[in-house]
C-alpha cells in the first residue's frame, strides 16, 4: 500500500519523515546487534522506544498494518504472524493463533484453521475462534475506519457488510463451528491468504469487552503485553500481560519487563538520543525514524555507532508513473525516451545516497519473496543515455525535443518532492526533454493523481508492499479491474489488459509460495517491457539503536527489527 496508511505500525521513516507500508521485505542485520538471544535469560528492563509518529490508533479493528506491525504485535496475536527471523526466512508467515497455516480446499477458496490450546486474553478469559471473528467483523464498522480493506472484498457477500454494531447476525462467509475452528469462504482464489491472516484485523476482541469507537483506550491483550496507560499521539506504557504463555508463542521472546513508546519527536533529536545514549536512551530503539546524515558521516570514523547500525530494506519502489491516456505518453517511444534518459546516480543522491536508497530497473524490489527477476529493457546506464532517448524521440516526430511536464509534492519528506523532481529534470534535459516542475502540496496529492480524470502525463509515486508477495506489489498498479474513475487509484498507467489480469487471477490460485514467486517474477518482467513506469530506486533502510539494545536484527518481513525479539538486559 502507499506511504503514510499505518497509524501505529511499524512504517519507516528517514530523518526527512518519509514513511512507508507496514510489512516488508529483506534486509540483513547490522554488526554487533545480532547477537544471539537466549529468551529464558534475556529478561528485564525497559525498553525506550522513541518515535516521531504520533500513536494516533490502538484498535486492531482500524490499524492497517500487516505482519502484525511493530507495536500492535506486542498486544495483539493474529491467526498467523511474520516468521520473525533475519532475511528471507523471515519473509515468511508462520502460525500465531493458529496451529499452521491454514488448510485451503475449493481450489484456495476456503480457507481452514484450528487455533492452538492454552491461549488466553490479559483477564484470564480463553481465546475463541468466535472472537477471532467478532475481531474481524468490526474491522467491517463505519464506526471503526481505516483498517486493511481485503477482506471486504475477498469473503464471499461481504462488500455491504456494516459490522457487528448494525449487523449482529455477522458475517456469513466467517463460520466457528466450535470454538477452535474458523472457516473462511472467498469469493475468488486467494493463495496469499495466509499472509493477509497476519493483519491485525485477524486479532480476537471479545464482545464482552467491546466498547466500540472508545475500544482503542484499553484493549484487551493477546499478545506479551498489556496497557498500562496510553495517550493518543503522545505515549503508550506497556506491561508485561500475565496470562501470556511462552509456551504458546514462541515467537515473541518479550524479554523486557517494561515498553514505554514515546511519540511526537523531531527525527534529529530522536538520532542524537540514540547515538549518544545517556541515561535510559542506551535502552532505547526507534521504529519510525531512520539513521539521519549526521550519523550516516561518523559511520567509518564512529565504530562504537556503526555496530549499533541495524539495515534492513522494506519492498518499496520510488517510480515515475505514466498516464498512457494523455498525450504524449501514449506513444510507448516517447515513454522509453524517458526511460533511457534517466540519471539514476543521481536520483539516488538526491534521495540521500547508496546507503539509504538502491538504484532500481524493475518494479518489484529485488527480494526474492516477492518474486524479483532482473531485467532492463532501456539502459541509461549509471548517468542516463540521452543518445538513445533522442533517437527515439525523433522516431516518435520530436527530432527538436519534447517538453512535459512533472507532478511532484511540495515537500521532500516522501522523497517525492523537489530534490528528486529537479535530479529528473537536469537528466532529461540532457536528452532534448524540458521539464517544467508542478509542486502540489502534499495533501491533495493523491487527489489529483489518484483520479484518472485528473492525473497528469507523469508524476512521482511511491508503492510499498502490504506483505512479501508479488501480489499487493502488482495488483494494485496493473490489475484494470482495480482501476477506480471516482479517486484513489493506484493503476496510474490505467492499464486494463484482459491477458494481465487472467495471469493475475491464475497465480492467485496458487497456493505454493515458491511457484508463485515466479510467476509474478515473470509477470513484472512482461510489464516492464511496455515501459508503462521508470523505476527509480528501491529502500534501504538503516536504524539506530542504544548502547545496551541487543537481538537489532531486521526480519525478512519489513527490513526492521523485531521489538518483541530486543533484549535490555
Amino acid at each position: 500500500m502507499i506511504a503514510g496508511t499505518a497509524a501505529c505500525s511499524s512504517s519507516s521513516s528517514s530523518s526527512t519523515g518519509k514513511t512507508g507500508s507496514s510489512a516488508g521485505s529483506g534486509g540483513t542485520g547490522g554488526t554487533g546487534t545480532a547477537a544471539a538471544i537466549d529468551p529464558k535469560t534475556c529478561q528485564g528492563g525497559t525498553l525506550e522506544v522513541l518515535n516521531q509518529g504520533g500513536i494516533s490508533i490502538l484498535d486492531p479493528a482500524r490499524l492497517y498494518t500487516s505482519g502484525g506491525g511493530n507495536i500492535p504485535s506486542l498486544l495483539f496475536r493474529t491467526l498467523t504472524t511474520r516468521n520473525r527471523l533475519p532475511g528471507q526466512e523471515g519473509a515468511k508467515p508462520a502460525p500465531d493463533l493458529a496451529t499452521d497455516l491454514g488448510t485451503p480446499s475449493d481450489g484456495a477458496k476456503t480457507w481452514t484453521y484450528h487455533l492452538k490450546d492454552g491461549l488466553f486474553f490479559e483477564d484470564g478469559t480463553p481465546i475463541t475462534a468466535q472472537d477471532v471473528k467478532y475481531g474481524i467483523e468490526r474491522s467491517f464498522a463505519p464506526e471503526l475506519p481505516g483498517g486493511a480493506p481485503y477482506l471486504r472484498d475477498w469473503l464471499v457477500d461481504a462488500s455491504d457488510y456494516q459490522g457487528p454494531y448494525k449487523s449482529p447476525d455477522g458475517i456469513k462467509a466467517i463460520e466457528t463451528p466450535d470454538a477452535k475452528t474458523i472457516i473462511f469462504h472467498l469469493r475468488k482464489p486467494e493463495g496469499d491468504f495466509p499472509l493477509l491472516a497476519t493483519a491485525t484485523q485477524f486479532a480476537p476482541v471479545p464482545k464482552a469487552k467491546d466498547t466500540g469507537a472508545d475500544y482503542e483506550k484499553h484493549p484487551v491483550s493477546s499478545g506479551p503485553y498489556m496497557v498500562a496507560s496510553f495517550e493518543k499521539k503522545k505515549s503508550l506504557q506497556l506491561v508485561r500481560n500475565p496470562h501470556w504463555s511462552a509456551a504458546v508463542d514462541t515467537l515473541r521472546f518479550a524479554c523486557p519487563d517494561k515498553i514505554n513508546i514515546t511519540a511526537g519527536l523531531e527525527s534529529a533529536v530522536i538520532n542524537q538520543r540514540l547515538a549518544t545514549g545517556s541515561g535510559a536512551d542506551a535502552n532505547a530503539v526507534t521504529t519510525d525514524t531512520q539513521v539521519g546524515p549526521d550519523q550516516l558521516a561518523q559511520l567509518n570514523s564512529n565504530p562504537d555507532l556503526a555496530k549499533r547500525i541495524s539495515r534492513g530494506e522494506f519492498p518499496a519502489t520510488t517510480y515515475l508513473a505514466f498516464n498512457t491516456k494523455v498525450k504524449p505518453f501514449d506513444d510507448i517511444r516517447v515513454r522509453e525516451a524517458v526511460s533511457y534518459a534517466v540519471n539514476r546516480t543521481t536520483v539516488v543522491n538526491a534521495a540521500g545516497g547508496t546507503a539509504v536508497a538502491g538504484a532500481s530497473t524493475t518494479f518489484l524490489p529485488p527480494q526474492k519473496a516477492l518474486g524479483y527477476q532482473a531485467y532492463d529493457y532501456f539502459p541509461a546506464g549509471a548517468t542516463g543515455n540521452a543518445a538513445k532517448a533522442k533517437e527515439l524521440l525523433a522516431q516518435a516526430g520530436y527530432p527538436n525535443g519534447l517538453g512535459i511536464t512533472l507532478f511532484h509534492e511540495a515537500d521532500d519528506a516522501e522523497n517525492l518532492g523537489p530534490k528528486i523532481a529537479t535530479a529528473l529534470q537536469e537528466a532529461l534535459k540532457a536528452a532534448g526533454i524540458t521539464v517544467t516542475l508542478n509542486p502540489v502540496e502534499d495533501s491533495g496529492y493523491r487527489d489529483l493523481t489518484g483520479k484518472p480524470s485528473s492525473e497528469p502525463g507523469v508524476s512521482l509515486q511511491y508503492w510499498g508492499s502490504d506483505w512479501p508477495s508479488g501480489a499487493p506489489f502488482l495488483i494494485p498498479i496493473f490489475d484494470g479491474r482495480q482501476i477506480i474513475d471516482s479517486g484513489g487509484n493506484f493503476n496510474l498507467a490505467q492499464l486494463n489488459d484482459p491477458a494481465v489480469n487472467t495471469e493475475i487471477d491464475a497465480i492467485n490460485e496458487i497456493t505454493d509460495p515458491a511457484q508463485a514467486q515466479a510467476r509474478w517474477g515473470a509477470l513484472d518482467a512482461k510489464l516492464g517491457q511496455q515501459a508503462l513506469t521508470v523505476p527509480l530506486f528501491y529502500e534501504k533502510d538503516v536504524y539506530l539503536v542504544g548502547k545496551n539494545v541487543k537481538g537489532a536484527v531486521p526480519d525478512g518481513w519489513r527490513g526492521q527489527y523485531d521489538l518483541s525479539r530486543i533484549s535490555v538486559k
